[in-house]
């Protein structure tokens, strides 16, 4: 049980962080909320609740952990899910609505042409995790580690997709906590790399 409360209290307080430096960014003013001053709430969301689940299984597995985390895996996989699918699409239906066209083009004109990859960048990263939905069908599938591994990844892109993009990631403070989300995740995926390398020096070498 008491996994379970660290879960959601983690999922709770990186929320509200996100929602709170998004709405302070806009004075909490929501009266006249435009499309593009909303979709950015939906990737601080998705990128912050998906990083809480690359530590709760880094706790679990560190410290084998038995609680069962079904339901907080399940109902924030829900709202990422919709989140990292709303998050680009608003914004591509937005500029196409405007006059804009559809991507690539509507990124280059709505960002600095030098950083219209970057925002290709999230929609990759938005393909390789839709494709992880499919673990219900495939997770037991030999090749199914590739998918993992392109996750980790994607998260690594979304996690400089959103520093180099991200509104609010340019306010000072918030932009030190997602340095902080930055190398607490890069962290968390060294052993889970470094032991593979081992596993397969020792497949080698044996």
């Amino acid at each position: 049980m008491r996994g379970t409360a660290y879960a959601w209290t983690m999922v709770i307080l990186v929320s509200a962080v996100a929602i709170y430096v998004w709405g302070s960014s806009l004075r909490w003013q929501f009266t006249d909320l435009s499309a593009y001053q909303f979709f950015p709430i939906l990737g601080l969301l998705a990128f912050s609740i998906m990083w809480t689940h690359y530590i709760t299984g880094f706790l679990r597995r560190t410290f084998s952990l038995t609680n069962t985390l079904t339901a907080y895996y399940r109902y924030t996989g829900y709202v990422v899910l919709v989140a990292i699918v709303l998050h680009p699409g608003i914004l591509i239906y937005q500029r196409f609505h405007d006059g804009f066209g559809l991507p690539p083009g509507s990124y280059e004109s709505y960002v600095a042409p030098s950083m219209a990859w970057i925002t290709l960048l999230g929609s990759v990263s938005l393909l390789i995790f839709l494709a992880f939905e499919l673990h219900r069908w495939f997770k037991n599938k030999p090749w199914w580690k590739y998918v993992v591994g392109a996750g980790d990844v994607a998260m690594l892109a979304i996690f400089y997709h959103g520093l180099e993009l991200g509104t609010q990631t340019h306010v000072g403070w918030f932009r030190v906590v997602w340095y902080f989300y930055g190398i607490v995740l890069v962290l968390v995926l060294i052993p889970k790399y470094l032991g593979f390398l081992l596993n397969r020096s020792s497949d080698v070498t044996h």
